[in-house]
């Protein structure tokens, strides 16, 4: 289950995605990254292709950094805490942000966080005010 501000996220609305903190509470590592709501899916109709989005895995979705993936084996769910820090309204607020917060945490230089590199692609077009 995710948590946004101290009550479970069930249903997005209308937000494009979010960034999120995952804590080992028995070490109290973390791990700072972002993950969308939807994503896009092509099929088939009448011979063309047609683009729709679709709800991604975000419900169950635990990261994909190795080492907290591995962690998340050793010790078990339960002993990690899923918490969104920031709910964004488009991909390049998303993108933005994660690095944002990454950068602001000092990830790559803290040894407390499993991230283990920051990457960012978004122009300033991209980001609301």
């Amino acid at each position: 289950m995710w948590i946004y501000n101290n009550q479970p996220l069930n249903d997005p609305e209308n937000w494009y995605g979010f960034i999120y903190e995952i804590t080992n509470n028995l070490t109290g590592k973390k791990y700072i990254g972002r993950k969308y709501f939807s994503q896009a899916k092509t099929r088939q109709v009448k011979g063309k292709k047609k683009r729709t989005r679709v709800e991604s895995d975000w419900r169950d979705y635990w990261g994909s950094n190795k080492e907290l993936l591995a962690d998340i084996d050793k010790y078990g769910k339960e002993n990690f805490t899923r918490k969104i820090l920031k709910l964004c309204e488009t991909r390049g607020n998303t993108n933005y942000w994660e690095a944002k917060y990454q950068f602001d945490n000092n990830v790559l230089l803290e040894d407390n966080y499993y991230n283990d590199w920051i990457m960012i692609k978004t122009h300033r077009k991209h980001i609301k005010k």
